[in-house]
This record gives C-alpha cells, structure tokens and sequence, in this order.
C-alpha cells in the first residue's frame, strides 16, 4: 500500500503520528472521543491493547472514514463511541453528555434515540417485514404506533424501497436488506450514523448505490457520519479519513487500497 505522508509528520520521522484535526472551524462537535482506551484479558490472563489513547471529534452533518488493517480496532472504536462497549478508560461525549455516565437502561434508550447503527450484516428481524423492521426502534422509544408506520413508510419510500413494504428479509436482496437497515438507523432522527463495513458483503454495483445512499440521506437528514470500511471509494467519499494504528488515530490520505 503506498500513501501520502501524513500532514504534520516531520521530514525525515516516519513514525512521528499525526492527530486527527478537529472539527472544522466553527461547527459543533455532535460527538467527541477523549483518551479512549480498550483492553481485552485473554484466557491466561494476558492482556491485549486494541485502542490506546484516541481521540476524536466530529461535527455535526460530517462524514469521517475510520480505514485500517483487519483487526487494528475499527470496529472496537464504533462500539466504544455507540455505547455498546465501555472503554477501560477514556470517555466517550454524544451531543454534550458523557455517556460513560449513564446507566445501562438510560444508555440503551441514548442509543436508541440519537444513534444509529448500521453493520456489515444487517440484523432484521426476519420474522418482521422491511416496514415493521423499520419502525421498531421508534416503538420501543414509545411512538404512536401509527405515527412509526407513518414515518417508516416515508423512509423506505426515500431508499427505494416503498414498493416492499411487507417483504421480509428473505425476500430481499443483499443490498435491499442493506437498505432497510439505513431506513432503521434513521428512524428516529438520531444525531450520529455509525456504520461498520456497511457495503463489505455486497457486489461493487450494489455498493456504488449504497454510498450514494449513505452521502444523500446525510444531506438530507443533517446527520454525522463515522464509516468504518475498506472500501477505497467509500472512504474518499467522507471529508475525512482517519486510520486506526498501533492503537491510536491518526490522519491519514492513501494513494491505494485502504486496508
């Protein structure tokens, strides 16, 4: 893989890191990540550091690409800053709150309303249709169960999907489940789209139509984004991309693949 230098790194010091910038200038941090730290205990005992030290901030509306090797800790990062995982240190703030405070039950309602997560599988209900899939995360925040209808239509109508409504998930294609899950993550407006691998089990065509998706439902919908991917094309897509290294996260502008 060849890459350019990262911006900031001395000449002459490859291994000086880089901090990810902050926000763009002026606009409101939605989520921040100070000194977050994850380590697993292994069965004998023996410690293993995934993250160590990183930090993060991202604007309101922005798009950032978090790329790395295969188990550098991409997805460990998206768990830690979604709040399902607890970091061993550090702490991880939503729109001012640190959630690292919050009880479980109070956590699990966050999640649901100002987070949304989408996963390389897409975890339907497959006893459920694409609509009832869809209104499910706003049922258990306490909607009208006609006004979740109301809007899961609405949102399956905007990713193409209005004409399937009551097929489930079996009856959908790979890339149509796909975007039944993007539909789900925005059903309750939240303020922070989390997506992990979201296209790596989908063909290139497929998956061209996905990141269109992903890049016109932020715009419409104001969200933040944070894309944990290999996919290249994805992450030029974002506004930045940031790579998960040696524990930390570090600025990162690549010439060729991604991973």
């Amino acid at each position: 893989m060849s890459e350019r230098p990262i911006v900031g790194r001395p000449a002459g010091d490859a291994e000086a890191p880089a901090s990810p910038p902050p926000v763009p200038s002026g606009a409101p941090a939605v989520l921040e990540a100070k000194r977050l730290r994850k380590v697993f205990v292994g069965g004998d005992g023996g410690e293993l550091v995934v993250l160590d030290g990183v930090d993060l901030a991202v604007a309101r509306g922005e798009a950032v690409a978090i790329v790395g090797a295969s188990g550098a800790g991409k997805s460990t990062l998206l768990h830690l800053l979604g709040g399902l995982d607890r970091p061993t240190a550090g702490e991880v703030v939503l729109e001012g709150r640190s959630i690292g405070l919050l009880a479980d039950a109070e956590l699990a309602a966050m999640r649901n309303a100002r987070i949304g997560f989408v996963f390389q599988f897409h975890h339907l209900l497959r006893e459920f249709s694409a609509h009832e899939n869809v209104a499910l995360p706003m049922l258990i925040g306490g909607a009208d169960g006609d006004g979740a209808l109301r809007r899961a239509e609405q949102l399956l109508e905007e990713v193409g999907l209005g004409h399937r409504l009551q097929h489930r998930p079996a009856q959908l294609s790979g890339g149509e489940q796909q975007r039944v899950a993007v539909a789900r993550a925005l059903a309750n407006a939240p303020a922070l789209v989390l997506a992990d691998e979201p296209t790596g089990n989908l063909d290139a065509h497929t998956s061209d139509r996905l990141h269109d998706l992903f890049f016109r439902l932020r715009e419409q919908h104001g969200v933040a984004l944070v894309l944990a991917t290999h996919n290249r094309e994805l992450a030029d897509r974002a506004d930045r991309i940031l790579r998960v290294k040696g524990g930390r996260l570090e600025s990162f502008y690549p010439t060729g693949e991604t991973s």
